[in-house]
Parts: structure tokens; C-alpha cells; sequence
């Protein structure tokens, strides 16, 4: 990956991917702290003072912020996440600088009109009401929540109706206060623009933000808790189920990382996966069956999930279960190697096809403090994955024991026979879907 090399200047970096192949320029500022910050109690406090920030810039109102940007042929948004912030733009070359001014006014003159505070307020809320709509979020929800605990991770980047409730204006201006400083910001520049001219726009930048000392990500590494334990989401008249089961994952820093995403590719990684053919295509429960293994900045979940029709889900979750352990116990075969590294090695062309993609691999790991290689050693990394190194990473990081299976569904219908599919249960529980975990 041809990428720049960071900039130490004044405790920020600065990444640049230059492409001068359309007059169009993308740049991201990102926050090295997210939402495990929230107090306690306060959850949602990030992503509340995200739009605060974003709706008052200047002083201005919302309308002519956004007219600004619309006038600009661009687009100015935000995105908060558990271990980061990122504002990010997108402009014709010759409004850049008109719309990194606009950025400006979001992260160093935010007017924090308390009544756009309460509008924004109540428009999280009702996207809270809303969500209790998408059965998939639903699921992924009380996944996290069950999962990880007391842990950050375990915290809706959203927040709560209690929470949102507890949070005053006072207390995300401290918070903007900790956070909004020079020394916690990475730049990524992408697309028209020279890496000359990028120091000259994050210089403009951070000559407007007050400096000081940033916040440290002091979360620690979750603890798997032990026992297989089921957490049914009950919700009325369901015809359709939302599964998710699963455990610890892997973290970029074990040494048989690459080795197991290797091995999950083969299992859920793909619609061709064992996964999706022996729930899809041999048996028709859903549409698909996947697995996953994301990446944070502290050791994230590994995951299956699948949609079966109510009647179907007590099988389908058997049979999940069924697949991992004998995805434990035999591994994956030689054949299956030699096709998932193949699989890996053509597709990460298409991580690396525009300039944006590449810029974007450098800011995540810069974020998430990955190993030094993580992205521009990948294809060596995959090619050299061993059988034997795939299948004890299988072993080592994956267990069929402390697992947690979420299901949103209807409980009277099918709680019992799904209790009976999962067997071996250390804890069982049914929560109604629009409570907050």
C-alpha cells in the first residue's frame, strides 16, 4: 500500500492518499476516544454531543449550516463508535477550503443552543422508539449487552430514554472540553490534494481548538463470561427470528489472528461458507447464515447469525451449534485452506482500489493501535497461514461452551423448544424487546 507516512507534528497525525483522477477531495477528523468515555449512567452522552457540535457550528442554526454544505456540492457528517469520533467531508477540489472552514466552526465554534439540545434530544428519542422495529438491531443489541456485561463495550453508543434523560448541557460542554484538543486528533486526507496543502489545512485546524492533555483509553480487555447462557428477547406475533450466537473473538495483537480469520472465512466469511449452505442451501431455514470476527481496539465478539422462520429457529440453532463443534473438533480441511486464502488474497484488491480505501485502512489503524503491517503485510500474512495454525486457532479462541445465544422472537411460541436446542444451559432468561438492557 503506497500510503504517506503519519506526520508527529504537534501530536496529531496526518495521513494523505493523493489521486488526482477526479476533482474531488474526502478527508476525515478522528477522535482517538468514542463512547466509552460516557459517564456512567450517561450513555449516548458522545453521539449527543456529536450532533450538538455539528447543528450549532458557528453559532448558526442548523438550516444554514446545512445550506452552507448543499451550496458546496459536499456532504459534512459524523460517526461515534466505542473507541472513536470521526467527523468526515467530501467537497469538489475548489470548495475545500469553504468546507473545511464549516469543519472548523463544528469542532473549535460550536454555538451549543440548548434548544437544539432538546430538539436533538427528542429526536434520539424517538429513534430509540423506532428501532424497536428492526428485529436484527434488536438482536445485535442485547447480543452486545448480554455479552460483554459491565464492560464499555457492553453500552448503546445510542444511549437510553433514562439515559439521554440524565444528560445536561453543562456536562457535554465538560465533555467537549476533555475531548475536542489538538493532541487527540488523527487527519486523513484523500482524493485532490497534495500532502503540502493537508498540513496547511490541519494547521488552520488545530490553531482554533485549545490544547491540553486528551483523555486516555483506559478500558480493559473483556472477560468471557463462563457457561452457556440464553437470552430470549420476547416480542409479539414474530413469524421470523433474529439468532445470534457466540463468544470472545480474536484481537489483532494474538499471534494466531490471521490464522482464525482464515478459518472463519471458511466457516460463516462468505455466502459460500459452511454456514450459508447447510442453512440456506441444503436445508432453506434463511436466506443466509454468517459469521464474523470484528476488530476493535480491545478484543471484540466473535459471532453467528442467521433469520429462520419461527418454526425453524429451535432446529437451526441446533444445528449452528452442531457446526461449531465440529468445526472444534475436526478443523477445516486442506481444500477449504488453499480456497480461503485464495478467497482473501483476490478480494483485499478491493480494500485497496481508490484512494479512499487506502487512507481509510492507515486512519483505522492508527485508531485501533493495530500491529505495525496490519493492512499493507495482509497478503503475506494470509498466504502463509498453515493448516495446523488454522485449526488451533479454532480450538484456542473459540469455545462451544462459553457461548451466549440471543433470540428475538415470541416466547410463548417457541422459547421452550429453542431452550431445549441450545441444552446444557447455565442461565435462561426472557426480557420483553422494548426494555432497556
Amino acid at each position: 500500500m503506497n500510503a504517506a507516512k503519519p506526520s508527529p507534528a504537534a501530536g496529531s497525525e496526518v495521513l494523505v492518499e493523493t489521486s488526482h483522477a477526479l476533482p474531488l477531495v474526502s478527508f476525515s477528523i478522528a477522535l482517538r476516544t468514542g463512547s466509552t468515555l460516557d459517564p456512567d449512567g450517561e450513555t449516548g452522552s458522545t453521539r449527543l454531543l456529536t450532533r450538538w457540535m455539528r447543528r450549532t457550528a458557528g453559532g448558526r442554526e442548523p438550516h444554514v449550516i446545512d445550506a452552507e454544505i448543499d451550496a458546496l456540492g459536499g456532504a459534512f457528517g459524523a460517526d461515534v463508535s466505542p473507541s472513536t469520533l470521526v467527523f468526515q467531508g467530501t467537497v469538489i477540489t475548489r470548495s475545500l477550503d469553504r468546507l473545511v472552514r464549516i469543519a472548523t466552526d463544528v469542532l473549535a465554534q460550536p454555538g451549543f443552543a440548548e434548544e437544539e439540545l432538546e430538539r436533538i434530544r427528542r429526536e434520539t428519542l424517538a429513534e430509540l422508539t423506532e428501532s424497536l422495529d428492526d428485529d436484527r438491531g434488536l438482536a445485535r443489541r442485547w447480543f452486545r449487552q448480554r455479552l460483554f456485561g459491565t464492560h464499555p463495550y457492553a453500552r448503546s453508543v445510542t444511549g437510553s430514554a433514562t439515559s439521554l434523560g440524565k444528560i445536561t448541557g453543562d456536562r457535554l460542554k465538560g465533555l467537549y472540553r476533555r475531548i475536542l484538543l489538538p493532541e487527540n486528533l488523527v487527519f486523513a486526507f484523500s482524493g485532490d490534494i497534495t500532502r503540502e496543502r493537508a498540513l496547511l489545512l490541519v494547521e488552520q485546524i488545530k490553531s482554533e481548538l485549545s490544547t491540553g492533555t486528551p483523555p486516555r483509553d483506559e478500558t480493559v480487555e473483556p472477560v468471557a463470561t463462563p457457561g452457556r447462557r440464553l437470552t430470549f428477547v420476547n416480542k409479539p406475533d414474530r413469524t421470523q427470528t433474529q439468532i445470534m450466537i457466540g463468544g470472545l473473538g480474536t484481537h489483532p495483537a494474538d499471534a494466531d489472528h490471521v490464522a482464525l480469520h482464515v478459518a472463519n472465512t471458511v466457516f460463516g466469511g462468505t455466502f459460500t461458507a459452511r454456514l450459508t449452505q447447510e442453512v440456506r442451501a441444503k436445508r432453506g431455514w434463511s436466506y443466509g447464515a454468517y459469521s464474523s470476527l470484528p476488530i476493535d481496539r480491545r478484543r471484540q465478539a466473535f459471532s453467528m447469525w442467521t433469520f429462520p422462520k419461527a418454526e425453524d429457529a429451535p432446529a437451526c440453532i441446533a444445528l449452528q451449534l452442531e457446526m461449531l463443534s465440529k468445526l472444534r473438533s475436526k478443523g477445516i480441511t486442506k481444500k477449504e485452506l488453499s480456497w480461503a486464502k485464495k478467497y482473501l488474497v483476490r478480494s483485499h484488491a478491493f480494500a485497496l482500489d481508490t484512494a479512499g480505501k487506502r487512507v481509510g485502512l492507515l486512519l483505522d489503524s492508527t485508531l485501533y493501535g493495530l500491529p505495525a503491517g496490519y493492512y499493507e503485510d495482509y497478503i503475506e500474512r494470509v498466504t502463509a497461514v498453515t493448516l495446523d495454525a488454522a485449526n488451533e486457532a479454532i480450538v484456542t479462541r473459540l469455545s462451544e461452551q462459553d457461548l451466549l445465544v440471543t433470540v428475538v422472537g415470541t416466547a410463548a411460541q417457541i422459547a421452550d423448544a429453542v431452550r431445549n436446542a441450545v441444552g446444557g444451559l447455565s442461565s435462561s432468561e426472557v426480557v420483553p424487546y422494548d426494555a432497556e438492557p
